[in-house]
């Protein structure tokens, strides 16, 4: 399968068709792991479910739950890669332990390192594996459910007084199968009203005049008070599919979170960045908060670094493209923070307001050419052509507060040097350094050459 992105496929048609191999052709707005999905489950083979004489109906996780548990003899739950539970046995007389309790009303495995050294154990087995009892509860059995090399989730069974024996462990290897095909036909169909609800949100985000249209289909009043999140990959060195990549599983992260606090209103990717709808919290912080942990959660995930932005809290849909605006500019702030960015970045509006104020004034200054071009962009294209340092010397001395020996320090220079290049770029480009309008512009000019590509 290849996506061709307007370049011509002659070639590896050709190639195809001389190895008697099909050739698709996929949508590029379409994910990878997408189609894996529905590839994945297209091929699956209808004979499986003629040996599982009488599985359940596809898409009933509950009724499989209790069939797996009736055939191993064990209680059952079944769950997805990050551990959430899908579905569980309800069968009466088999035993359960406080930790299946707390699972099941939150629908998630508790934490802990026990747990976390199990997952890992599981991830890497190729069948059942035996688990000891954890905080005084009952032992299991587990095992990894898999479509290709893809982990779809794993079966856990209680194995009350270790009495389940080889047999068990074979006739839970055996159900894997049955259980990948009911969970790829569940996640195609979540998927599919995931996607449907990123296009709405899309939407919504890129015309907010569709407010009235839009908001009824995500179930949202459109006077309720919101902010916009956004979350991207920080990384400019990886390759751009390896990226394009990331911020596809980052936009299936941030939905599955917010799913989880605040129903079911979609997170949409555009241009590789990701938005999320967060409707207001029950504390100011709640929002920070939350996407701190997100973006925490998907940096550990992913393993790239993760940058996340809060915009402002509006009060109304209508006013959404002004949350929107804040949580990119806090985006773009700090991606321009100097020095080595951390793994994991988080900031609201609040927190960033200098350096979103500048991306502001550089897109200002950028959207006016006639403004004279001087105070700045004419500085850098003389230090080019000459191979002068005017430019990074007036930067240094207005960022120095105007002091001649910290500014000749951060060059590294002697303070006369200092002097006498600032006394020839006045003469040169005719500004005055007297003037504090002066100083101002051209330190926004020569602080925002990179952003305005001078």
């Amino acid at each position: 399968m290849v996506k061709s992105f307007g370049e011509p496929v002659t070639e590896l048609v050709e190639a195809a068709q001389r190895s008697g191999i099909v050739l698709l052709a996929a949508d590029e707005a379409v994910a990878w792991h997408h189609l894996d999905a529905m590839i994945s489950s297209a091929l699956a083979s209808p004979v499986r479910f003629a040996q599982a004489g009488g599985a359940p109906a596809i898409g009933d996780l509950f009724a499989l739950a209790n069939a797996i548990a009736g055939m191993v003899g064990g209680a059952t739950v079944i769950e997805d890669p990050h551990r959430r539970i899908l579905a569980y046995s309800t069968l009466p007389g088999q035993a359960i332990d406080e930790g299946r309790r707390q699972g099941i009303l939150g629908l998630h495995v508790p934490d802990g390192p026990e747990y976390d050294e199990q997952y890992r154990t599981l991830a890497q087995a190729v069948r059942t594996c035996r688990f000891p009892a954890v905080h005084g509860g009952l032992p299991r059995l587990g095992v990894a459910v898999r479509a290709g090399g893809e982990q779809l989730g794993s079966i856990w069974v209680v194995d009350t007084e270790d009495r389940l024996d080889s047999a068990a462990e074979q006739t839970l290897c055996d159900v894997v199968d049955i259980v990948s095909l009911h969970l790829l036909a569940a996640r195609t169909a979540v998927d599919a009203v995931r996607r449907r609800r990123a296009d709405l949100l899309r939407r919504l985000l890129t015309d907010p005049s569709s407010v009235t249209t839009v908001a009824p289909q995500l179930g949202l009043d459109p006077n309720l008070p919101v902010a916009v999140a956004a979350f991207a990959v920080a990384s400019s060195k990886a390759d751009d599919v390896l990226v394009a990549h990331a911020a596809t599983r980052l936009a299936d992260l941030v939905s599955l979170h917010c799913e989880a606090h605040y129903g079911r209103h979609g997170c949409a990717l555009i241009d590789g960045t990701v938005y999320a709808l967060l409707p207001s919290g029950p504390s100011p912080n709640a929002h920070r908060e939350l996407v701190a942990d997100i973006a925490r959660r998907a940096h550990g995930a992913l393993q790239v670094p993760v940058q996340a932005g809060l915009g402002s809290l509006v009060q109304g849909l209508h006013s959404i493209a002004s949350s929107r605006a804040d949580a990119d500019l806090v985006l773009r702030a700090l991606t321009d923070q100097l020095g080595d960015p951390e793994p994991c970045q988080v900031a609201t509006i609040d927190e960033v307001w200098a350096g979103a104020t500048l991306f502001a004034l550089a897109r200002i200054l950028a959207a006016h050419e006639a403004l004279p071009r001087r105070l700045g962009p004419a500085v850098r294209a003389h230090d080019l052509e000459h191979d002068t340092t005017y430019a990074p010397t007036i930067l240094a001395y207005l960022d120095a507060n105007s002091d001649i020996a910290a500014a000749s320090n951060r060059l590294s220079v002697h303070p006369n040097t200092v002097r006498y290049r600032l006394v020839r770029a006045q003469e040169i480009f005719g500004f005055d350094l007297s003037d504090p309008d002066q100083r101002l512009v051209l330190w926004l000019r020569l602080r925002l050459g990179d952003q305005l590509g001078w």
